[in-house]
C-alpha cells in the first residue's frame, strides 16, 4: 500500500486495490436480473485488484457465475472467455439461445464462470496479441503473463475454493479473441485445467509467446491440458496454425485439431455441416488427475491447408480418431489401452481409418 491518503480514498470509491491476502469479490445484486432464462441460479461479482497481478493502477472488474441446475457437491467448472464482440454480460446472454456462440453454453450440471476483459482497456485480447494492433502486440510479447491472465487464474481458484467445485474437472473455453486467450492462458496452466477448447481462435501468438514455441529448450511448466481447437482456413484470423500444430506435435502435447472452410463461425450446427468432428472428442470427461495419451506424427492425419493452401475447400483433422482407456493409473505404473474409434461410436462423413501409426 502506498499512502494513507490513498487508502482513505480507496475505501470510499471504486475501483479498489485489495489488501494483501484478503482479495474478496463481492456480490453485485443490481446486475443479475434478466441475464438468463434457464432457471439456473446466477451471481454477479465485482472486485478490485491484487497487488501481485501487476496492474499499474486500480481498476474494478466483474465476473459472473452460473450454478448447476440442480444443487450438487463437487460439480465440474466450465470457464468462458468472451470474444472481442462481447463483454461478460452479453456473453452470458448468448446462452439463452442454442446456436448463439455455442461454446459459451455450459452443461446444465456444471458451474459456469464468465470472466471479462472489456471493462479495462489494458486487459484487451486477454493479455495476448492482436494481429492488427502492433502496439498491443509489442506490449504483450514474451513469456511472462499479463495482469489479466493472472486475474483469470486467481478468479478460477477463488471459485474452486468458495464453491467447492471439482478441482480435477476444470475446463477452459473461448470464442475468437477468447479462443486465442484459451490457448494462451490454458496451455500454460495444466495444473488448473483438465482440458481446453478454442472455437475459431483469433490468432495463435498468445500461446506461442507464453509457451515459448520459438525456444529450443522446453520450459518447466505443468503438463498442458488436452487441447481441442477448430479453425477455418478461410478465416482471416486463423493464420499461423501450422506453427501451433508443429509445436504441439514436436513437444508431444495433446491436441485434437479440426478445420474446414466454415469461416469465423460460432454456431456448432453450421460448423458441423463442414466438419462434423468438432464435438466428437468428449473433452468434458477428462480428469486432470488421470493419465492421458498424447499422439504425434500420426499416419492418419490430414495435410494442413496452412500456410500456403488456404484457398483449399477440404475439411481435415489432426488426431481426431485416437482414443484411450485407462487400465491402471498408479504413481509408479500406468497402463492404457489405445484404440481407433469405430463407426459404431462415431458417426461422421470422414472415412474412419482401420489402422494407423502414431508416436505416443
Amino acid at each position: 500500500m502506498k499512502k494513507l491518503i490513498f487508502l482513505i480514498v480507496a475505501l470510499t470509491a471504486s475501483p479498489i486495490i485489495a489488501k494483501e491476502n484478503t482479495w474478496n469479490p463481492t456480490l453485485d445484486l443490481t446486475k443479475a436480473k434478466g441475464l438468463i432464462d434457464s432457471g439456473r441460479k446466477l451471481e454477479v461479482y465485482k472486485h478490485g485488484i491484487k497487488k501481485e497481478w501487476g496492474y499499474k493502477a486500480p481498476q474494478e472488474d466483474t465476473f459472473i457465475l452460473i450454478h448447476p441446475k440442480t444443487k450438487q457437491i463437487n460439480a465440474p467448472l466450465y470457464v468462458v472467455l468472451h470474444s472481442a464482440g462481447h463483454d461478460v454480460f452479453s456473453c452470458v446472454k448468448c446462452t439463452n439461445k442454442v446456436g448463439n456462440h455455442d461454446i459459451y453454453h455450459s452443461p446444465y450440471n456444471f458451474y459456469a464462470l464468465y470472466v471479462d476483459c472489456r471493462a479495462n482497456r489494458g486487459d484487451w485480447w486477454w493479455g495476448g496479441m492482436h494481429a492488427r494492433d502492433a502496439k498491443l502486440t509489442k506490449k504483450n510479447l514474451g513469456l511472462n503473463p499479463m495482469p489479466v491472465e493472472l486475474r483469470v487464474i486467481d478468479t478460477v481458484k477463488w471459485i474452486i475454493d468458495k464453491y467447492k467445485t471439482d478441482s480435477e474437472r476444470v475446463y477452459l473455453s473461448g470464442n475468437s479473441m477468447g479462443g486465442s486467450g484459451t490457448l494462451g492462458i490454458g496451455l500454460r496452466n495444466g495444473d488448473i485445467f483438465a482440458a481446453i477448447k478454442a472455437n475459431v481462435p483469433a490468432g495463435i501468438e498468445h500461446a506461442s509467446e507464453r509457451m515459448g514455441f520459438s525456444l529450443k529448450s522446453w520450459l518447466n511448466y505443468a503438463d498442458p491440458p488436452i487441447t481441442v481447437n477448430y479453425s477455418a482456413q478461410n478465416d482471416g484470423w486463423s493464420f499461423g496454425h501450422e506453427r501451433l500444430v508443429k509445436a504441439m506435435n514436436d513437444r508431444k502435447y495433446p491436441l485434437y485439431f479440426y478445420w474446414g472452410p466454415f469461416g469465423h463461425a460460432n454456431n456448432h450446427s453450421r460448423i458441423m455441416e463442414v466438419n462434423d468432428l468438432i464435438n466428437s472428442f468428449d473433452w468434458l470427461s477428462v480428469r486432470k488427475n488421470e493419465a492421458y495419451a498424447a499422439f504425434s506424427n500420426a499416419s492418419c492425419n490430414d495435410k494442413l491447408p496452412w500456410p500456403d493452401n488456404r484457398s483449399d475447400k477440404s475439411s481435415g483433422q489432426i488426431n481426431a480418431f485416437f482414443r484411450w482407456k485407462i487400465i491402471s493409473d498408479e504413481p509408479n505404473k500406468i497402463s492404457l489401452s489405445l484404440y481407433l474409434t469405430s463407426p459404431s461410436n462415431l458417426k461422421t462423413k470422414f472415412s474412419l481409418p482401420q489402422e494407423a501409426t502414431a508416436d505416443i
